[in-house]
C-alpha cells in the first residue's frame, strides 16, 4: 500500500488548439511537471481526494509537443497551487460584504428620505443635505471600490461606464453641494440624492443575490428596467444643480483664478461648469447606451414559436 501511486481528478479542454486541463489538488508544494515529446508527467505533494499525498500521472497526446509550448508550465504550476474554488468563494463573499454594505447604505437613506417627505412635505426638501449627507459621502467614496474591481477584472463591468457614475456623483456631491453652503439648503439636493438612492435599492440586491447565484425574477426586471426614467431625471437634477450653482461661484469667485502676465485674464470657474453640463449628458448618452444594451441582452431576445 505504501507504493501505491495516487492519482488526482484531472479535467481536460479542448477549444481550438489549445488544451485546457486542471488538477484538483490545493496547498500544492514542489509541482514536478515535464513534457518528453508527447507525454505529460506530473508529480506533486498536495491536498487531493485521499487527502495530503503524492500524487502523480502521466497523460499522452495523441501528436508531439511542440518545445516552444513548454514555456507555458510555468502558468500551469502556478494555477495548481491554489484551490480555484477558494478563490471563487471568497471572491462571492467580498462581493456580497460590499454590495450588502453599499445596499444597506443608500437604504437608510431612501427611507430617510421618504419618512421625512411624509411627516413634513416640502419643508423636508430643504434641510436634506444636512440629514443624509454623511452617509451619502459615504456611500459615494465606497464607490470607488467598485471602479476598482471593474479595472482589475474582479466584476466583469465594463471600466468607462462606472468611472463616469463615480466621477459624475462625486463631481456633484463633493464640489457643487460640498463646498458651498448656498447650495446645501436648496431644494435640488433632494431630488437628486433620492433618485441615486432609487436606483441603487434595486442594483445592489440584485448583485447580493448574484453572489448566491440566486435569481429573483421580479428583482431582476426591476434592476434592469427601474433605470429607464430614474437615470434620465437623475440626470436632469444634476444639470439644474450644476446651473443653479453658476451664478453663486460667480459671486463668490471660488476656484476662479487669473493667468499669469502677460495674459491676466480671469478664468471663472463657471466656464468649467458650463463645460460639464456638456460632458454630463455626453456620459448620460454612453451610460444609457450601455445599460440598454444589458437590458436586450437580458429581455431582447425572444423565443420564436414554432407552427
Amino acid at each position: 500500500m505504501e507504493n501505491q501511486v495516487l492519482t488526482p481528478h484531472v479535467y481536460w479542454a479542448q477549444r481550438h488548439r489549445e488544451l485546457y486541463l486542471r488538477v484538483e489538488l490545493s496547498d500544492v508544494q514542489n509541482p514536478a511537471i515535464s513534457i518528453t515529446e508527447n507525454v505529460l508527467h506530473f508529480k506533486a505533494q498536495g491536498h487531493g481526494a485521499k487527502g495530503d499525498n503524492v500524487y502523480e500521472f502521466h497523460l499522452e497526446f495523441l501528436d508531439l509537443v511542440k518545445p516552444e509550448e513548454e514555456e507555458r508550465l510555468n502558468k500551469l504550476r502556478l494555477e495548481n497551487q491554489g484551490s480555484p474554488e477558494t478563490l471563487i468563494s471568497l471572491r462571492k463573499g467580498y462581493l456580497f460584504m460590499y454590495n450588502l454594505v453599499q445596499f444597506l447604505g443608500f437604504s437608510w437613506i431612501f427611507v430617510n428620505m421618504t419618512v421625512r417627505f411624509f411627516i413634513l412635505g416640502k419643508e423636508s426638501f430643504y434641510d436634506t443635505f444636512h440629514t443624509v449627507a454623511d452617509m451619502m459621502y459615504f456611500c459615494q467614496m465606497l464607490s470607488v471600490v467598485e471602479t476598482i474591481n471593474a479595472a482589475i477584472g474582479v466584476i466583469k463591468s465594463p471600466v468607462i461606464p462606472c468611472l463616469i457614475q463615480l466621477l459624475g456623483r462625486n463631481f456633484i456631491l463633493f464640489i457643487i453641494f460640498g463646498t458651498m453652503e448656498e447650495m446645501q439648503n436648496k431644494a435640488v439636493v433632494f431630488f437628486v440624492f433620492y433618485l441615486w438612492s432609487a436606483i441603487e435599492i434595486f442594483r445592489y440586491p440584485f448583485y447580493m443575490l448574484c453572489c448566491l447565484d440566486m435569481d429573483w425574477k421580479v428583482l431582476t426586471w426591476l434592476r434592469y428596467t427601474v433605470w429607464i426614467p430614474i437615470y434620465p431625471l437623475g440626470c436632469l437634477a444634476e444639470a439644474v444643480s450644476v446651473i443653479q450653482s453658476i451664478p453663486i461661484f460667480n459671486e463668490t469667485g471660488r476656484f476662479s483664478f487669473t493667468l499669469p502676465y502677460p495674459v491676466k485674464i480671469k478664468v471663472r470657474f463657471s466656464f468649467f461648469l458650463q463645460i460639464y453640463l456638456i460632458m454630463l449628458f455626453l456620459g448620460l448618452y454612453i451610460n444609457f447606451r450601455h445599460l440598454y444594451k444589458q437590458r436586450r441582452r437580458r429581455y431582447g431576445q425572444k423565443k420564436k414559436k414554432t407552427h
